[in-house]
């Protein structure tokens, strides 16, 4: 069922266009990513489809009656009401209903005359089935579900709104959205202000509504999870993609390579035709050359490679530390309740560690008590020989905002050129007037450069960063994590981009508050495939054990198929070792393969779903045997990655 069709929609705000000719449909059930670099519109686009802004040009026609919901990035909410009662405001419909099945039953009991009853009687039913499918008598109980999924605790409940931090009233919009449930739901970044596991609470969540979404994310985890189309916003036009964001990006290769193909070969073909022109405009091929001049002037051309780039951030390469970067002893800090106890752990050169937990268990006070900004209750953290911090302040608190940024980015113990200042912050994504700007009239996003580029330039060896990722969109955190990747030094660094963990992170501290802190070798996915497994063995085995009152050893199958990345854990020590069967790989390269194979099995799943694809029996055919060749080639990788796991060590 068609929900929406914006057709040719143009906005400019200056001389280029935001938008120019966006053309696109929205279909019951579709879960979109809307995706694009910072600044490309796509804020702009949802207010539009929201009917809060009006495009200079083009039409969104939508199905008649239908209730459309948006939730912007830092939806703030004036209301003199507890987060309760605002909560509650969202089912208003649902309460007005309530009272008219109560009128209307009071009423029936009073009525004598039989057509009346009757009528009355079939409105009453008429009633009761709206609630029951909207789940009108159950609204205590989802609202108290979606605000603690949110992030909201119980103690919560009766605090005033207009006491809550800008990132809790984000958080109230979001969940007031969650519960009117329209049939669009628009979400700009709704996992911004989300930990970790909000987040994961609110992908299955929107995996389980009915609702169709357009949604804003730079979380590429939250993208793969919960979308099957995604649109790309580049250069004020869009271009639709099926499938999740892995499925994307491998799809968006192969049209890239296809475009830069045919625009170098029309490249050459022009260079061919002006080179012909110029040497025989005047001569005695005249003629032809005026002939390949018009042709030239009629050439329909083919517009450049529509690729997307994030910056060529680096990192310079550091002074060397000793072996022992920080001893981390007794650590304890706590402030209306207990934050960490008695945490200890050292962290060598070359390991990258990240801190994670829920929103106030204490990541960046832990960040502060490690690199001497705050006082620890108990403990110390000491410090290493020769090593040199650069701390990055989720608030930026340590940039001057009078200053220009090519002026802010110098070290306070440096002297670095202009030209050379600038070319550090271009190598940040920060080019042209907006490196002449102070750091007041820079977007949040340009600012996060800023400090990432003076990071840079203090060449320390141990990098402290508190949610670098922040305004960063998806293009410019890949350029991160690959600068960090290739970094030398040593790194800690609090986010709640799983996708960013994974990449980076060879250890955790994990942030449990009441029951404490724990320090796990591995990465986010390792971290969760290992939750699973204990919660598994702690799980009573009904049926299907192995015989002995033990659980039966599920293997890869086990793992969730979102979390099957980088580092995986290995299985008990004791098991036998086997003998090879497979040539040598290492597991990293068998588990790109199979993220591979499962986002082109998902693609395939998903063109067998549609009704162009149905109607021709040749392609199902066709789709189906690659559908049975991706299994198969599946399975073997499974085995492979198993015997890996087990033998590589």
């Amino acid at each position: 069922m068609l929900l929406l069709r914006a057709t040719n929609l143009t906005k400019h705000f200056g001389p280029e266009p935001v938008l120019e000719g966006v053309s696109f449909e929205v279909f019951a059930g579709d879960r979109i990513g809307l995706v694009g670099p910072n600044g490309c519109g796509k804020t702009t686009l949802l207010r539009i489809l929201a009917a809060l802004e009006t495009a200079d040009r083009g039409t969104v026609e939508t199905r008649s009656g239908l209730r459309v919901g948006l939730v912007g990035q830092d939806a703030m909410i004036d209301s003199t009401r507890t987060v309760w009662e605002e909560a509650e405001s969202a089912f208003q419909e649902l309460f007005r209903l309530q009272e008219e099945l109560l009128e209307v039953g009071t009423t029936m009991a009073q009525c004598s005359d039989p057509a009346e009853l009757s009528r009355l009687e079939r409105r009453y039913e008429a009633v009761q089935q709206e609630l029951h499918r909207r789940k009108g008598f159950q609204l205590e109980h989802r609202i108290a579900e979606v605000l603690e999924g949110v992030g909201f605790r119980r103690s919560q409940f009766s605090q005033p709104v207009r006491t809550l931090s800008g990132g809790e009233q984000s958080r109230l919009a979001l969940a007031k959205i969650l519960l009117a449930e329209p049939e669009l739901m628009l979400l700009d970044e709704p996992s911004n202000h989300l930990d970790v596991s909000a987040t994961e609470w609110l992908e299955k969540y929107l995996l389980e509504s009915k609702a169709a979404v357009i949604l804003v994310s730079h979380d590429r985890y939250f993208l793969d999870r919960v979308t099957n189309r995604i649109i790309e916003l580049f250069q004020g036009s869009v271009e639709c993609y099926r499938g999740n964001f892995t499925a994307y990006r491998r799809q968006k290769e192969e049209r890239l390579l296809v475009q830069k193909r045919t625009f170098e070969k029309q490249q050459q073909e022009i260079a061919r035709m002006e080179e012909f022109i110029r040497r025989n405009f005047y001569g005695q091929k005249h003629a032809q050359a005026e002939d390949r001049r018009k042709k030239l002037e009629r050439m329909e051309r083919v517009p450049p490679p529509r690729e997307i780039t994030g910056p060529p951030m680096f990192f310079q390469k550091p002074p060397r530390s000793g072996d022992i970067v920080l001893r981390v002893e007794g650590l304890t800090k706590a402030f209306d309740q207990p934050l960490f106890q008695d945490l200890t752990f050292d962290v060598y050169r070359g390991q990258r560690w990240a801190i994670v937990g829920p929103n106030g268990s204490g990541k960046t006070t832990l960040l502060r008590c490690l690199v001497g900004l705050l006082k620890p209750d108990a403990g110390r953290a000491v410090l290493g020989h020769e090593v040199k911090i650069a701390y990055f302040d989720q608030h930026l608190a340590d940039l001057d905002h009078s200053q220009r940024a090519v002026d802010v980015v110098i070290p306070r113990e440096k002297f670095i050129e202009e030209p050379a200042r600038r070319d550090l912050l271009a190598r940040f994504g920060l080019t042209g007037d907006s490196a002449l700007q102070t750091v007041a009239e820079l977007s949040g996003g340009q600012r996060c450069r800023v400090a990432l580029a003076r990071l840079a330039a203090a060449g320390a060896n141990l990098l402290v960063l508190d949610e670098p990722t922040n305004h960063l969109d998806i293009w410019a955190r890949e350029s991160l994590a690959k600068a960090l990747k290739e970094f030398p030094g040593t790194l800690i660094f609090v986010s709640h981009d799983r996708h960013f963990i994974d990449q980076l992170a060879d250890h955790l501290v994990v942030l449990l508050p009441p029951k404490g802190a724990r320090v796990f070798p591995g990465n986010y996915s390792a971290w969760q495939y290992t939750l699973a497994q204990e919660a598994k063995m702690s799980t009573p085995v009904q049926s299907g054990g192995d015989g002995d009152g033990q659980p039966t050893d599920e293997g890869v199958d086990s793992i969730p198929d979102e979390k099957r990345t980088s580092t995986l854990v290995t299985r008990k020590a004791s098991k036998p070792r086997r003998k090879r069967q497979f040539p040598y790989r290492k597991t990293e390269d068998i588990e790109r393969d199979i993220l591979e194979k499962e986002a082109r099995k998902q693609e395939i799943l998903e063109l067998l779903c549609t009704r162009a694809v149905l109607r021709d029996g040749e392609q199902v055919k066709k789709l189906k045997a690659e559908l049975a060749d991706v299994e198969e080639a599946l399975a073997l990788l499974y085995a492979h990655w198993e015997e890996a796991v087990e033998l590589n060590g």
